[in-house]
Formats: structure tokens, sequence, C-alpha cells
């Protein structure tokens, strides 16, 4: 039994292989001008499709939103039941549907028709009413599904997923889409959050441990423990003259220092690294890797302290 299961997951590894490959020698000129469309419009990508189609249409219009395709995915149920109100003159309208007679999609189409849209149709029947609609076919056409009893959507399922990755991938090149603008559309994400957020946003600038030159190791290591930074300031917010971390103290402790006799300033470092307030979290974050260390100073344009970031806490 176990092998017979492998060698249905085999099966269907090697149809999509075949299909992708399929895909791969076919691609050209319809592509090419379902991607004049897009990037010629001012609207938006409205993608629609029914079961399984629509479940991948879902799938390419957050693909197409999220790297900067205007998109959005119109249920072709609920449209004649008013969401048609969501497709403006202009927009692309991106259809998938296998046999290209779907009931649902193709009583749309006077509907596409009269609100002057362009429509692109995703089918494996190039002579489907929705074929026959279409300014633009990409053909999704393949041998069989690779469910046993060819009944399922598998492997035609696979390439309307892929080519319209593929629209995606290509319009990003096309308009220079770059890591910062991904980050503008996912700031709730890591990426996010390291390319829209500053240290300025991150740092601690309350209950700083602050301690003098002249205090005793002792002293430091009792501020280090109520600023719980693995470190403590040597000045004052106004001048910086060094830090002292824990790593000071477990040296001195390795060497059998006494802590009440060592001074601050013996130990501490006297040129600390430090960032500014309005440098990226990205930066700071690979600043620290590099220096492999844990906390950063944050200093004004005055050189006072404004507060430390800490990474990894």
């Amino acid at each position: 039994m176990s092998q017979q299961a492998l060698n249905s997951a085999k099966s269907l590894f090697a149809a999509y292989r075949a299909a992708l490959d399929t895909l791969d020698a076919d691609i050209g000129a319809p592509f090419l001008q379902a991607l004049s469309l897009i990037q010629n419009s001012n609207g938006h990508v409205v993608v629609s499709g029914m079961g399984k189609s629509g479940i991948i249409g879902r799938k390419i219009s957050a693909t197409l939103a999220s790297t900067g395709t205007p998109s959005l995915f119109l249920h072709p149920a609920e449209a004649i039941h008013g969401d048609l109100g969501m497709v403006r003159q202009g927009d692309v309208i991106l259809a998938i549907s296998y046999s290209g007679d779907t009931e649902e999609i193709t009583r749309l189409l006077p509907a596409f028709e009269r609100l002057q849209t362009h429509l692109i149709a995703m089918t494996g029947n190039p002579n489907s009413t929705l074929a026959r609609h279409a300014e633009v076919v990409l053909d999704i056409a393949v041998d069989r599904e690779a469910c046993p009893l060819n009944l399922a959507p598998t492997t035609s399922s696979l390439n309307s997923l892929v080519l319209g990755d593929a629209l995606a991938v290509a319009l990003m090149e096309m308009r220079g889409f770059q890591e910062e603008d991904f980050a503008a559309t996912h700031p709730g994400g890591s990426l996010g959050r390291r390319l829209l957020t500053h240290v300025r946003d991150k740092m601690r600038t309350q209950n700083l441990p602050y301690v003098s030159g002249d205090a005793s190791v002792h002293d430091a290591l009792l501020s280090m423990t109520e600023g719980r930074l693995g470190m403590a300031l040597v000045g004052t917010p106004e001048r910086l003259d060094g830090i002292i971390t824990d790593g000071d103290l477990r040296r001195l402790l390795v060497s059998g220092s006494d802590l009440a006799k060592v001074t601050v300033a013996e130990v501490a470092t006297a040129q600390p690294l430090t960032i500014g307030p309005d440098v990226l979290m990205a930066d700071a974050e690979a600043r620290m890797l590099e220096a492999r260390v844990q906390c950063l100073v944050v200093v004004d344009a005055a050189g006072g302290v404004a507060g430390v970031i800490q990474i990894y806490e």
C-alpha cells in the first residue's frame, strides 16, 4: 500500500513536470500581450474564477496586489448579485475557466463588454465562449489531469497558478519593483518592520542605566541589573564616556579581580559602537550582527544619548 501511494505521488510529480515543460515551451506572444494590457491599464486587475479556478484566482490576485499591481478578486456568482460594482471602466479582467464555458463566467461577459474592460482569458479551450470574447488567450491546456480519474483539477490548476505568478513576477521587473516597495505593502511582516522601521521607533529611552567612571564595577553591576540591558552607560545623557557590559564583568571575574576595588573607567569601552535615531532597523541589525553585539547606543546630532537599541531581547 505504501509503495502504491508513493508511486501515485511520483506520477503526479511527473505529470506536473511535463505540464510545466509544455507551458514553458509554448509561452510567447499572448503572454507579452497580457503584460502589455495590464501595464498600460490605470485600473485594477480583476481576477475571477469558479471553484478550484476561483481558489487559484484569489492567490493570483493576492500575489499581484502584494507585488505592485493593484488587483482584486471577483467571485462570479456574487458578481451578478451586486459585486459587479467592483469593476470599473478600463480594468483588466483575468478570467480563469479551463473549459472556457463556465456558466457563472460567461454570464458576466456582456457586462464586462458594457463596462469597456479588457479581458484576458486563462483557459484550456481556445475555441470556447470565454476565449472568443477575450482580447488575449493564455493557454493552460493539459493532456490530462494528474488525478487518476482525469477529473479533479490538478495539472490545469498548476498551470493557472504558474502563469499567474509569471505575470506578477514579470510585472515586478517591468516596473522596477524593489525590496522597499515590497515592504511598503507588507508593513506587518518582518521585512516591512526591518525596512520601514527606524531606530527611533524601537529604541529604549526610559530608565537607562548610567554609572560614573570613578564608580566601582560592583556599583556598575547593580545598575546593569536594574537596567536589564546587559550593559551600563558611562557618563551622563549629555556626555557619553563609554559603556561597560556583562562581558566585561565576566572577564573580571575570571581574572579573580575584586569588583569592589576596580573602577568602571578601568574596564569600560571608551568608544562604544553608536548609531543615529534615523537609521533603519535593517541597517542597525546588520551592524550588530557584524560587530556581534546585543546593544547599540543611540546618539543624537549633538552627541548626547538618545536611547539604546537592543535587537536580541
